[in-house]
């Protein structure tokens, strides 16, 4: 298990103090919506120029037609991220075109599709995809699955039924994980470390827990020392 660390502060210079307080591990950093959309390109190039080993995730949940969607991919690629994500609700054509354009090559980011958030219970989740979490992150993952994407962003809930209904090497990354019990916050369905190993997760990420530390180093050393 892997640990990604969530770059999600208010200001791009805190989000750079954290990365260069963090530089010394080998670990994921992840860009999302509002860092990105505030920072661009840069915050991509400086958090290289922090740490080479830094493995980059592009959190931006493509979701569109599939020749836009394969488009955008497209253009991450060319930025030098090691993965980014796309809504698997967004169907199995759009997924298979993303694919398909960014090609067979080993130098490709890795791709992830998003079953259900991890902020929808089960009353709001089945008014909008008019079913429980479980059926819909199962058939999400088998859709990805066929279709050649790498893996899922889904709950700790969900991870081992989807490797058993897809395969071992089919990777699960889930967000919002509370390493020793911490608050939830919005999140409705978290998880501590225990239950992320229990259920085989692959990549566990982090984001309150430590960008809100008084000492995020620490935070950090202990949960690698927990994997």
């Amino acid at each position: 298990m892997e640990l990604c660390v969530a770059l999600d502060h208010e200001e791009f210079s805190k989000n750079i103090a954290l990365a260069k307080e963090l530089r010394e591990f080998d670990i994921w950093m992840k860009v999302g919506f509002r860092s990105f959309l505030r920072d661009g390109r840069a915050i991509i190039d400086e958090l290289k120029s922090i740490n080479p080993n830094f493995k980059l995730f592009l959190d931006l949940k493509l979701y569109d037609i599939p020749n836009t969607m394969a488009d955008a991919a497209q253009e991450i690629a060319k930025m030098g991220v090691d993965m980014f994500n796309i809504h698997a609700s967004s169907g199995k054509k759009a997924m298979q075109t993303v694919m398909e354009r960014l090609g067979e090559g080993d130098d490709r980011p890795l791709v992830l599709a998003v079953t259900a958030l991890t902020s929808f219970d089960e009353d709001s989740f089945k008014e909008i995809y008019g079913d429980s979490i479980d059926a819909k992150a199962a058939q999400f993952a088998k859709e990805a699955y066929r279709v050649g994407v790498d893996g899922v962003v889904c709950s700790a809930f969900e991870s081992r039924d989807i490797k058993l209904s897809t395969n071992d090497s089919f990777l699960t990354l889930t967000p919002g994980i509370r390493p020793f019990g911490e608050s939830s916050d919005d999140q409705k369905r978290v998880a501590d470390l225990n239950l992320a190993k229990e259920q085989s997760v692959d990549i566990i990420v982090v984001g309150r827990p430590i960008y809100k530390a008084d000492k995020p180093r620490e935070v950090v050393e202990r949960i690698l020392s927990n994997l």
